[in-house]
């Protein structure tokens, strides 16, 4: 017999397969499940395997399969319970939203590749405008990418080659409004300039700290920083 949790993971990985095609992350179960950590998660997950319901595939990454469902759903479990994490939907037959970013879509045309509208470029030094609008799509690997909707910005600026970020790097962002300290984040500050730097708190205060010491960390009052997005994956053209 299943506990709750994991009859919870198991409905909602086999819903995210037939509705994709692939496999949820651990950040979005652990996201749907509310649940603190991904270890959690990862009990989760060999508890469900060891009494046959999935199984992992060896040598690919978030590689799950759904062996079976229970024969009938338990006492107390509720299978009416809705997830609702943002997915990365098709655009086939669909037609484009008039919004000038356009959601994150899967390439028809590229197999397993999906496409992300490109918001023009993004300070990592002195700052620059805000995000502007859509100016065109690049095609990003599925496994870069959580859930939720995502956009990609080039970089400009050097403020943060010490975590691996480069001018004329493609930055992919994942929209959120939220971050967590140390993570690396789209800011926009003061409603007008948008900037790429590690998140921190000093206090009732915010500060976005360069990853180059030859630029100072700067803060800001809480009302003056709006979290954009935060740092997924990187793209770079040698």
């Amino acid at each position: 017999m299943l506990t709750r949790k994991q009859h919870e993971l198991l409905l909602f990985i086999h819903e995210r397969l037939k509705e994709t095609g692939i496999p949820p992350s651990f950040d979005e179960m652990k996201e749907a499940l509310d649940l603190a950590s991904k270890s959690g998660i990862h009990r989760l997950i060999t508890a469900l395997e060891e009494r046959g319901f999935i199984r992992r595939l060896p040598n690919r990454a978030r590689a799950l399969e759904v062996l079976r469902l229970p024969d009938s759903i338990a006492p107390g479990l509720n299978p009416a319970r809705k997830f609702s994490p943002s997915v990365i939907e098709g655009s086939l037959g669909r037609t484009p939203p008039p919004a000038s970013k356009q959601p994150a879509t899967v390439n028809d045309d590229l197999a397993g590749v999906v496409s992300v509208p490109v918001m023009g470029r993004i300070a990592a030094g002195v700052p620059i405008d805000a995000i502007q609008h859509q100016t065109h799509s690049i095609a990003v690997p599925p496994d870069m990418l959580s859930g939720g909707e995502h956009y990609a910005l080039e970089v400009r600026g050097d403020s943060m080659i010490d975590a691996g970020i480069f001018d004329g790097d493609t930055v992919i962002i994942r929209e959120t409004t939220i971050a967590n300290p140390g993570e690396i984040v789209v800011a926009l500050v003061d409603e007008e300039e948008a900037t790429l730097k590690r998140f921190r708190r000093k206090g009732a205060s915010i500060a976005l700290e360069a990853a180059n010491p030859a630029y100072e960390t700067r803060i800001f009052g809480p009302d003056r920083v709006k979290v954009q997005g935060r740092l997924v994956g990187l793209m770079r053209r040698y």
